[in-house]
């Protein structure tokens, strides 16, 4: 992987990373004002695809190993 392709890649990871935790305010803001539950569930289950691919762009920075 080049440079440019770490670069971006880390970037995106980046922004995922604050969308990930723009949720998590948001959601925790909708628990306390006990608003819609289904409009939660939906918050959260964003949130778990976020993180989901968080961790294979992660993955992806990591070079493979063969032990």
């Amino acid at each position: 992987m080049s440079d440019q392709e770490q670069v971006e890649l880390r970037l995106r990871i980046a922004k995922l990373e604050l969308e990930h935790e723009d949720l998590d305010h948001a959601i925790a803001a909708m628990i306390a004002q006990s608003l819609d539950a289904l409009r939660v569930q939906r918050f959260k289950k964003k949130k778990l695809a976020l993180k989901d691919e968080i961790v294979k762009l992660r993955a992806r920075l990591i070079p493979d190993i063969i032990a």
